[in-house]
């Protein structure tokens, strides 16, 4: 080594007083899983009154020259809101709750199947996983509807599939997908050398899989699958084009039993928006705040 190599806090004076570089803060490479969370947990709850209050200032000048007002329209929506609520919105979360349900359980065997050690099957699982996580979720609900029976036979019972149910199996399709792709992430996120170390303790694959991997995953499962949660709740509203009445076919069926006046429309719309902000904004809070809790500390 040249003498006149100068080496910062060995051979001259240091230049930083830092003993080691802090970790780095900055935004994730690539795809980010609680994005819809982050977004939503980021905005603010008056930006929703906001907005629905210059969506009902826009018709003020036409609705001032009809009999029928502004108010008049809001009486009306006072009247159906417990109706909206009780038997349209709680079909909603109906959905999303038994969506998730058997979409996290086909999820998580089909993220299972991915890291398979047999090709045949990870690669089925990765064909399927990525069939149905870049399809339309219309498309996909239409295939469903029409392709379900609307009852099925079993040893002379007859059990009636009702639409919401076909919804649910549509629905489950690109969710099971999805959490397919967060369990793989969270599997492949574990260190490498923890598999080699449970593998020279004579751990089975099994074992090692199911007792070391697995218990650190779930953590790090729990944001994202909240995410996909919330991007589900508000993805319901979807199944009202194929006769399912949740809160938004229930809403078009009130504005039709007060005759149509156009000045419900933002009075019942501006509603649905509300109540579906208010159920997942939460959720998206707790998020976040479950990322930065579980997040690995450096």
């Amino acid at each position: 080594m040249s003498a006149r190599t100068l080496i910062p806090g060995i051979t001259a004076r240091a230049t930083t007083d830092l003993p080691v570089l802090k970790p780095f803060k900055g935004k994730p490479y690539g795809h980010d899983e609680i994005g819809f969370s982050r977004f939503l947990a980021n905005l603010s709850p008056w930006a929703v009154v906001c907005v629905v209050m210059l969506l009902a200032l826009w018709p003020m000048a036409a609705m001032a020259q009809a009999k029928y007002t502004i108010g008049d329209a809001f009486d009306a929506l006072w009247k159906w809101v417990p109706f909206l609520v009780t038997k349209g919105f709680a079909l909603n979360i109906l959905i999303s709750v038994t969506t998730m349900a058997i979409g996290t359980a086909a999820g998580v065997l089909l993220g299972l199947w991915q890291i398979s050690p047999h090709p045949a099957i990870q690669k089925t699982a990765w064909a399927v996983t990525q069939a149905f996580r870049n399809s339309p979720w219309l498309v996909l609900l239409f295939i469903v509807m029409l392709a379900f029976p609307f009852e099925i036979t079993i040893a002379g019972v007859t059990i009636p599939i009702p639409d919401w149910m076909k919804a649910v199996f549509g629905l489950s399709l690109p969710i099971m997908a999805n959490i397919s792709e967060v369990v793989r992430g969270a599997i492949q996120s574990v260190p490498t050398g923890q598999w080699e170390a449970s593998e020279s303790l004579a751990f089975s694959r099994n074992q090692t899989l199911w007792r070391i991997i697995l218990p650190q995953c779930f953590k790090r499962m729990i944001p994202p699958w909240m995410n996909w949660y919330a991007i589900l709740t508000m993805a319901t509203p979807l199944v009202s084009l194929l006769g399912v009445e949740e809160i938004v076919t229930l809403s078009r069926q009130a504005m039709e039993g007060e005759n149509n006046h156009p000045e419900l429309l933002i009075p019942f719309y501006g509603f649905c928006l509300v109540i579906f902000f208010a159920y997942c904004y939460p959720i998206a809070r707790w998020t976040i705040s479950l990322e930065r809790k579980f997040s690995v500390k450096l």
